[in-house]
């Protein structure tokens, strides 16, 4: 499964991962709807893997044609699994349907429709669904590309007149409409009828295309098409960067095909006509599927039938220091504060904000914004600090893929509130994830920073795990500040003693924090590495971690995506053990925690261990120096590693097999964590009350 003996391969090592999202679905532990919705996001990563990994190969494909046969073995190899995968898919959600139908839910098509079910959704087709549908009739001469729309979704229909065969596509107006669309209940039944949209469609095919009352013969099937997302930009040039982005990101619309999925019943001349309409090549995934193609929608499946088809709410940890305290800044004066979404409430993130832009003392608000809400309070406590005389400036990451066109819009928007906007330094992303609040009090400026591993998004937190450190620890907050100048200009020379920081010290400051445990490990002292990532495919850290583990450091690392490091091989990666967490909670935060003789150095950062984040991000990795909250992360931590329900194994065969959980209790480490954080909250309570009774005695 390797191609090299040392590392597997990023790209099949992402589709592992991948799979690991399929267990879920298909693991009857899991509620059953949450199961649906983790069959959205399969399809949703599945789509972003082709539009920028296997998009990524092909051109190393065709760039390197009849030098290098490693990207077309590698190309065979990602289109084998994923074949193997989608078999695997269709099984999984066919299972779920005779479930759902089970417990009165039930997605129908166009003919199992009940006469007053048909009445209804011909209303609903002619009112709501048809001003929003658009067709394309296909001819030889037609270029089929400029005229498809990037994440949109088509039906193809063959229309057979006579002897003639025409062919035409129909969008799919999802982004306009609910893909799913619930029928009205029959008297008397308890029973959901769900239909897709595109069997509405289907099912007033006649009502779309002109003059159909010609045709002999309709067949409508469902195609699915993949782009590159891939755009080139002159980053050089910060002159009209914003328009120039706007302009690179329509380079997607006209970019190559890179996949096309068809519906196995399609006919071999359409799919023939098809393939040469879309200009697709060799190397391009053709490949068969069922009726429907377009999963991603089931993220948002909707909440129905009994509480326990849903996860029940989680309510969210208030944090003690921030809620029994004046301000945010006199709680993060008397001590550091970290916070653990989605268990701790990310409204502490919003009331950091919105009360430095409402605080007369305060005079300068600086943050990183990479991804932000949709309706982003944060944005809207900005826009307030600026209209209160405040020095706002936002640095503004236009490259966060994907999401390019909703931080055009952001950043088009702070700008007209008079609030600095800042694009970053060329040829890096800007990744990390901090803000820095200037505030004036007793006649001198103090400074209190937030350093996160997640971004300023109250979506976001709701749904992935990410730690958030606030502190007014004057190093730390002045090399903060010295990161913010240095965005701003990146001439300035920069020096940082707490700080890690991509590109500037990050590799060299993590080899020797490496080197440092191999020291104590040949000294025979304690030496151990723990590490939670999202990926971990650099190979220069790689073989520093191989070569600690040769000296015997004890190495334990939580990778929840891709994982080129193969542990266990003989006489290279012997103490190294891997495993990965797929839960309820999208695993999200990085943390590096160094044993250090007994006195661990603990970090939590923005940065995977990947090339890109080391050389060609700004990131932040930020040390823990609370003792209190250094053992938090660390009990966290342990709590993850000793999970034996949730947990899989890494491994070379890359088959993702669970944990053994033996005699051993069984251990869910989101749900120890959660009661781990409510133990340590009521706990703080507690030692208030006791401070409050002593000084309360006379």
């Amino acid at each position: 499964m390797t191609i090299n003996k040392l590392y597997l391969e990023k790209e099949l090592s992402w589709l592992s991962f991948n799979e690991r999202v399929l267990q879920e679905a298909a693991n009857k532990s899991v509620p059953l709807l949450e199961r649906i919705r983790f069959l959205g996001i399969y399809a949703n990563n599945i789509d972003e893997f082709y539009k920028v990994r296997v998009a990524k190969v092909k051109r190393q494909l065709l760039h390197h044609r009849n030098q290098d046969n490693q990207p077309q073995q590698l190309l065979d190899q990602i289109q084998q699994r994923s074949l193997q995968t989608q078999h695997t898919f269709d099984i999984i959600y066919n299972a779920l349907l005779i479930e759902m139908a089970q417990c009165g839910i039930c997605l129908i098509d166009e003919h199992q429709l009940q006469p007053q079910q048909q009445q209804w959704l011909t209303l609903y087709f002619r009112q709501q669904l048809l001003p929003h549908i658009t067709s394309i009739r296909l001819t030889n001469s037609l270029n089929l590309l400029p005229c498809l729309h990037d994440d949109c979704s088509y039906l193809a229909v063959m229309i057979e007149r006579n002897h003639n065969v025409e062919y035409a596509l129909i969008e799919i107006p999802t982004n306009k409409l609910p893909r799913l669309v619930q029928l009205p209940a029959n008297n008397g039944t308890h029973t959901h009828h769900l239909i897709f949209i595109e069997n509405i469609i289907r099912n007033s095919i006649s009502d779309i295309l002109d003059n159909i009352s010609a045709a002999n013969k309709l067949s409508v099937y469902a195609i699915k098409i993949t782009r590159d997302a891939d755009y080139q930009l002159d980053q050089t040039n910060k002159a009209g960067f914003l328009a120039q982005l706007a302009q690179g990101l329509n380079q997607r619309l006209t970019a190559m095909p890179i996949q096309f999925v068809y519906q196995q019943t399609m006919p071999q001349p359409m799919i023939d006509f098809l393939s040469n309409q879309l200009k697709l090549s060799a190397y391009d995934t053709v490949m068969a599927g069922g009726r429907y193609l377009h999963f991603n929608d089931f993220i948002d499946f909707p909440i129905l039938g009994n509480k326990y088809l849903n996860h029940a709410p989680l309510p969210t940890i208030n944090s003690y220091p921030f809620s029994h305290t004046k301000t945010v800044f006199d709680a993060i004066k008397a001590q550091d504060i970290l916070l653990y979404y989605p268990y701790h409430s990310f409204d502490h993130v919003i009331d950091f904000v919105r009360q430095a832009a409402l605080d007369p003392m305060v005079s300068q608000i600086r943050i990183n914004l990479y991804r932000v809400a949709k309706q982003s309070i944060i944005i809207d406590s900005l826009i307030t600090a600026a209209n209160n005389g405040k020095q706002v400036t936002a640095v503004v990451e236009l490259q966060a893929r994907f999401d390019e066109q909703a931080n055009i819009r952001w950043a088009r928007q702070l700008i007209a509130a008079g609030i600095t906007v800042l694009f970053g330094v060329v040829g890096v992303k800007i990744h990390s994830k901090l803000c820095l609040i200037s505030r004036q009090e007793q006649h001198q400026l103090v400074h209190y920073a937030h350093i996160g591993t997640g971004n300023f998004n109250e979506q976001t937190a709701t749904t992935y795990t990410d730690f958030s450190l606030f502190t007014a620890h004057p190093h730390i907050t002045d090399e903060v500040q010295q990161l913010f100048d240095y965005i701003a200009n990146p001439t300035r020379n920069v020096h940082f003693n707490y700080l890690i920081v991509s590109p500037i010290d990050a590799r060299a400051r993590l080899y020797a924090l490496i080197e440092h445990e191999i020291y104590h490990a040949q000294q025979h002292h304690p030496a151990a590495i723990t590490l939670k990532l999202n990926n971990l495919i650099d190979k220069g850290l790689i073989d520093q971690l191989y070569k600690a583990s040769q000296h015997g450091v004890k190495i334990q690392l939580i990778v929840r995506g891709m994982c080129s490091l193969i542990a266990g091989l003989k006489g290279i990666s012997d103490n190294i053990t891997v495993i990965s967490i797929v839960d309820r909670f999208l695993e999200h935060a990085r943390v590096y925690i160094f044993t250090n003789n007994n006195n661990p150095k603990v970090f939590i950062s923005s940065a995977d261990w990947m090339y890109r984040n080391i050389e060609r991000r700004i990131e932040v990795g930020c040390p823990i120096l609370s003792p209190v909250l250094k053992q938090r992360i660390i009990d966290i931590t342990n709590l993850q590693l000793a999970d034996n329900v949730k947990a899989r194994l890494l491994d070379q065969s890359m088959s993702n097999r669970y944990v053994s959980r033996g005699k051993q209790p069984k251990i869910r480490a989101q749900t120890a964590i959660y009661h781990y954080l409510q133990r340590s909250e009521d706990h703080l309570q507690r030692l208030a009350n006791k401070e409050q009774k002593y000084h309360a005695k006379p």
